[in-house]
């Protein structure tokens, strides 16, 4: 995909893209749920991933070189369905690149990944309530956000 003479690459992340995950992260916190990430938590978090993969795997999409955007995928093991779900997590696009189809080609990306992987029976991702703008984003891609409540408790 190109913008303009821009070129976009959506790609798994490595280990050097892990400064602009936390970046993110911290970022995102603050905007969606108005909570400060310890940073040194949040470091040892994003590079546990990279450490031991079935914590999960990251994905970015870069922009002439620039890491724009970035989440996360976890999974969860369906009985039901005899495969992995892929939870989406941590999504976040760079504020001066929001609303140009960022997120909307990652998810692509990903989605992509999922079908051809014979193991993966879904993609899920959490949404704030008050995050209006991001679940009209995952309900203009196919999402369906009317089937389950996610209850949580956290320590």
């Amino acid at each position: 995909m190109s913008e303009g003479m821009s070129e976009i690459k959506y790609r798994s992340a490595v280990r050097t893209d892990a400064a602009a995950i936390i970046e993110f992260q911290i970022a995102m916190a603050l905007e969606t749920e108005d909570v400060v990430l310890d940073r040194a938590i949040c470091t040892k978090g994003v590079n546990e991933v990279f450490d031991d993969p079935s914590h999960g795997r990251y994905f970015v999409c870069e922009k002439d070189g620039r890491v724009i955007s970035s989440t996360m995928i976890t999974y969860e093991w369906s009985d039901w369905r005899h495969g992995v779900v892929w939870w989406i997590q941590s999504v976040y696009v760079i504020p001066e690149m929001r609303g140009r189809g960022i997120y909307a080609g990652l998810y692509a990306y990903i989605q992509d990944l999922a079908r051809h992987d014979e193991s993966v029976r879904g993609i899920r991702l959490y949404v704030d309530r008050r995050n209006t703008t991001a679940q009209k984003v995952y309900t203009r891609l196919g999402m369906d956000g009317e089937h389950y409540l996610v209850y949580e408790w956290m320590k």
